[in-house]
């Protein structure tokens, strides 16, 4: 009788949920999660070879919110040679709608319309590819949660992601994601990347993460990109002098306005 009864509590316990959310729940919870509207900030990023050589660029970025989808501008002010080379970004709510951006070549006197399959390419040199520029379509992906952990004493799900399409593999360049999920605010605060047909892996781990005006944003991240456990890159994005409900129009996210510049 005993050993009946633990035979059924034993399959009773594998019959329930590990957990109290699902992976589906949480990827819902990050997608919804307020970052803001109509902000402004300043940005440093520092790309590092593997030798321990560092390029610095300064940028400022701008952010609107239009309906249920986000638009963004990067102008870069410095060094000399990206100076004043900009990018659009229409990032798009809609999963049937392709995410929309333009670069600004000041050299060139053109701008470039990023193509769908030119989206896993390096954004400007740095270990953020273009599609990373963007939020991720929470529809194209399958979920499961993996464990649970900590990051910097915080409890997080270690979220697995599956591209459902061989079509957002190549715009991402990603065949599967984990992502660490903050359990108490639904922010990533560390991710690791596996790319396609490589066997290189990017992390990205957020140093930093502040509450300003309620919102939580990731002030300083970096990105790495490792082959064999050799670190290949790194940049360190940080931002700085963030505000939010600023005065921005449609009129600033335009390819006619990033052709102007600052």
């Amino acid at each position: 009788m005993k050993y009946k009864a633990l035979l059924f509590f034993s399959s009773l316990l594998f019959t329930l949920p590990l957990f109290a959310i699902t992976a589906d729940e949480i990827a819902k919870q990050v997608d919804a999660r307020d970052d803001g509207d109509k902000s402004i900030s300043t940005l440093e990023m520092t790309l590092i070879d593997k030798h321990g050589n560092k390029r610095i660029r300064k940028m400022k970025k701008f952010s609107m919110n239009k309906g249920e989808d986000t638009q963004s501008v990067i102008f870069f002010l410095s060094p000399a040679d990206v100076r004043n080379t900009a990018f659009l970004t229409y990032d798009y709510d809609d999963s049937s709608k392709n995410d929309d951006q333009w670069l600004y070549l000041p050299a060139l006197k053109k701008t470039k319309r990023i193509a769908s399959n030119d989206k896993s390419s390096a954004f400007m040199g740095s270990d953020f590819s273009y599609s990373d520029m963007t939020s991720r379509d929470i529809n194209n992906y399958t979920y499961r949660i993996a464990k649970e952990s900590t990051v910097r004493d915080h409890k997080v799900w270690v979220m697995e992601s599956i591209p459902k399409t061989k079509k957002t593999i190549q715009e991402t360049g990603y065949i599967k994601s984990y992502m660490f999920v903050r359990q108490d605010n639904f922010v990533i605060v560390r991710a690791l990347h596996i790319l396609e047909d490589t066997g290189k892996k990017k992390y990205l781990d957020v140093k930093k993460l502040e509450q300003i005006d309620g919102i939580w944003v990731a002030t300083e991240i970096e990105m790495k990109t490792t082959e064999n456990k050799n670190t290949l890159h790194k940049t360190i994005l940080k931002l700085n002098n963030v505000t939010f409900n600023q005065d921005l129009g449609d009129a600033f996210f335009t390819v006619r306005r990033i052709e102007k510049g600052l």
